[in-house]
């Protein structure tokens, strides 16, 4: 990804993005309207190793659902945010990422 797509990412996971797990592996998650449709493909070009579930019509919603998990997740996205997510950035968001890394620690390491 370039210095863009990057910003971009990282901007629409801080914005949007759901840090959380089944309680067997973690993953991060982005539901978005269909509207959106372009840029989750994009994320999926970004990050090929994630998935697009969709679309999904579901009470009086419109959705995409993009997921990371897996080795997609620990080897691809995890890096990218331990690098860019800081407090400073946004605490919210770090603090949803950081209890995900907390709770899956034996998945994602240290």
């Amino acid at each position: 990804m370039n210095e863009l797509e990057r910003g971009i990412l990282l901007g629409v996971l801080v914005g949007q993005g759901s840090f959380g797990g089944d309680g067997k592996q973690p993953h991060v998650v982005l539901r978005m309207h269909v509207r959106h449709e372009a840029l989750l493909r994009r994320f999926v070009e970004w990050l090929p190793r994630s998935r697009l579930y969709g679309p999904y019509d579901h009470g009086g919603r419109h959705y995409f659902q993009w997921v990371a998990r897996g080795p997609g997740l620990v080897e691809d996205l995890v890096p990218f945010l331990d690098a860019e997510l800081t407090p400073d950035l946004d605490a919210h968001a770090f603090e949803r990422y950081r209890a995900m890394r907390e709770r899956y620690a034996d998945v994602l390491g240290p």
